[in-house]
């Protein structure tokens, strides 16, 4: 059975699409991913300095010749900023079911962003849909080249030209 909604995400950014058959399969080609909504985590717009700029890491020297580290707890931060966008989007995946009935997911992210999905929509679905995974990072890539990568891993089907012109 094909997904009814593929999730393809990376730390930054979700993209939520739904598999969209053609009405006339005989004219239209099909199936086509329709992007229905993106998500972006604001805390990883920010890039580099930009995102520390107020953060005091290093060290700093005493007065009394000593040093001391300081400690701004970035990476704790990075990932709670990462776990806060998975239950985000593991809502938006909820709200696709209670409204848009979505019965599959299939959810494409790298390992780590894969594993963050999997316990937020684990929690937050809790068996209500089937969810396959893909561990690969996609999300830069165009709807016609995110399909044909999902349909070569036959987790959608694959895109056909039409059936024939009605006479």
């Amino acid at each position: 059975m094909p997904a009814d909604c593929i999730i393809v995400a990376d730390s930054a950014r979700a993209r939520f699409f739904l598999l969209r058959r053609p009405e006339y399969p005989e004219l239209e080609s099909g199936p086509d991913l329709m992007e229905w909504r993106d998500l972006v985590n604001p805390e990883a717009e920010s890039h580099g300095a930009e995102r520390w700029s107020e953060a005091r890491a290093g060290a700093n020297r005493g007065g009394n010749g000593g040093v001391h580290a300081y400690d701004d707890h970035r990476r704790s931060h990075l990932a709670m900023s990462e776990k806060r966008f998975a239950r985000n989007i593991a809502q938006e995946a909820a709200r696709l079911v209670r409204e848009g009935g979505a019965r599959e997911f299939v959810v494409v992210a790298q390992q780590r962003t894969l594993g963050l999905l999997r316990e937020a929509l684990g929690a937050v679905l809790d068996g209500q849909v089937r969810i396959r995974q893909l561990a690969k990072d996609l999300s830069r890539l165009e709807p016609r080249q995110i399909h044909a990568h999902l349909a070569r891993e036959r987790l959608v089907p694959r895109r056909r030209p039409p059936r024939g012109a009605l006479h």
